[in-house]
């Protein structure tokens, strides 16, 4: 990758863990907002989700360490593909969280753009490169 394309994905990594980092207090602050969205097979819901909070700050703090980077991206890449239940019960039981229910506009896109979270989690860990490298080049 170019040294633009290595800044690019730094500014990436910065982003994607200042917005782990802050979604994950979100979680551990208010937990019981979020126990309507939980699906009812998930087990200890309120424990899931002060769980979750933890694993948001891990990974974001693992994100910026340059040892733990690679396995940040993998593992944030995978909590993003487990929480998507949890967002499809959202937008489908018209779930309000601290205001007002929202609609498609809202949940559409944010459904739509969940593997776009996946790849920015794989892209900001260092495990893919595309589209910014040649193929081949990884």
């Amino acid at each position: 990758m170019t040294p633009a394309s290595e800044r690019g994905r730094a500014i990436s990594r910065w982003v994607l863990a200042a917005a782990y980092l802050l979604v994950g207090i979100i979680h551990l602050r208010s937990p019981d907002a979020f126990l309507p969205i939980v699906p009812g097979w998930v087990p200890w819901p309120r424990e899931t989700i002060l769980a979750t909070g933890i694993c948001e700050i891990a990974g974001a703090a693992a994100l910026l360490t340059a040892r733990l980077r690679r396995l940040a991206g993998i593992m944030l890449a995978a909590y993003a593909v487990c929480v998507y239940p949890a967002n499809i019960k959202h937008a489908i039981d018209h779930v309000a969280i601290g205001g007002p229910a929202l609609g498609w506009w809202y949940h559409g896109p944010r459904l739509a753009l969940q593997p776009v979270l996946v790849w920015w989690a794989l892209f900001a860990g260092g495990v893919v490169a595309w589209p910014f490298a040649r193929r081949g080049a990884a």
